[in-house]
């Protein structure tokens, strides 16, 4: 590695590279279907109960619901905390003051496991008894659903093409290096060194450029991670936005990072090798 120090630099830079783009385009994609997934949780449906009902009555048709299949929550909301949840959402004032809490109806505000079965949902909620509304925007729903399958695709779809690309970049990488040392082989070779004798030292070499070529990546893009985050933070258009903890996702990156770079290192070193055996 040393002898040959500036392949063997490329061909860290050149992984390197690769993978902090794969990794960055990944987090990217994770963000992006956490963000639309929180935004789906928005989405709740409102089951109101008949107006005859008792608080525990109102409560027990809570509890049915709860045992419906796709639901995730159903939580209880009084007819007081319903008027005080409309003043708040109107602003308030002296316009308000006054209302009487009988005005609304107690209700059950539903949180959907898988929010595309929102309509087969809707109809279980109307069949039980004690329900006599169900408040539920379908549309919105299908919304959601129809944008994660589209992110779901491409990010598939572009995640394959960088890898590819990323592959056949490293690989002619490697091939360089190769190439560079194939007076070496040839001279091993008509010495009597076996292939196997041959192959081992690469192997090795390999795995540590693969090893310090996924280290290398994971605190870089730690570090872009991090970046990202306080630059979002500052933007105040951005606020909405929020990237998931790196803390949450730093294990799995780790894995992802290590495993790919010794994958790379050592299968781009073992098959490029190959070729320059045939003395």
């Amino acid at each position: 590695m040393f002898v040959h120090g500036f392949m063997s630099f490329a061909a860290v830079c050149v992984t390197v590279a690769c993978l902090v783009i794969i990794g960055s385009f990944s987090l990217l994609i994770y963000n992006l279907s956490n963000f639309v997934s929180d935004m789906e949780q928005q989405n709740r449906v409102l089951a109101y109960v008949d107006e005859s009902y008792d608080t525990a009555e109102a409560k027990s048709v809570g509890s049915r619901i709860n045992l419906l299949d796709n639901v995730r929550e159903a939580r209880f909301i009084s007819r007081e905390e319903a008027g005080q949840r409309f003043i708040e959402q109107e602003g308030g004032g002296e316009a308000y003051e006054g209302i009487d809490s009988a005005t609304f109806r107690d209700r059950i505000e539903i949180i959907l496991e898988d929010n595309s079965k929102m309509d087969e949902t809707v109809k279980a909620l109307e069949q039980i008894q004690g329900v006599v509304k169900v408040r539920a925007r379908s549309e919105l729903a299908k919304g959601f659903t129809t944008i994660q399958n589209v992110l779901n695709l491409a990010s598939a779809a572009i995640i394959i093409v960088l890898l590819v690309v990323s592959l056949f970049m490293i690989s002619n990488t490697i091939k360089l290096a190769m190439y560079d040392r194939r007076d070496e082989i040839a001279i091993m070779k008509m010495i009597g060194a076996t292939n196997r004798f041959i192959r081992f030292p690469y192997f090795v070499e390999g795995f540590l450029i693969g090893a310090i070529s996924g280290a290398v990546a994971f605190f870089l893009e730690w570090g872009l991670y991090g970046f990202l985050d306080r630059r979002i933070a500052e933007i105040q258009s951005l606020q909405l936005f929020k990237l998931v903890p790196f803390e949450q996702v730093l294990l799995l990156t780790a894995v992802a990072f290590g495993a790919a770079g010794l994958f790379v290192g050592i299968f781009g070193s073992v098959m490029s090798i190959r070729k320059f055996l045939d003395v």
